[in-house]
């Protein structure tokens, strides 16, 4: 038979979806200093097909 799962506080709740918006902002702030770079020519590291002329 199946058993209803304990709730969840929202203390708890909280912290952990503050913790997934946290780390997903700080992947978001990469992706654009990656881009910014890669866009002003400064990007070391970063591996990426130059256009042939």
């Amino acid at each position: 038979m199946a058993v209803p799962k304990k709730r969840i506080s929202k203390s708890k709740k909280n912290s952990r979806k503050s913790q997934w918006k946290r780390k997903a902002l700080r992947q978001a702030q990469k992706a654009l200093s990656l881009a910014k770079a890669v866009f002003s020519g400064k990007a070391q590291g970063f591996l990426y097909p130059k256009s042939i002329d």
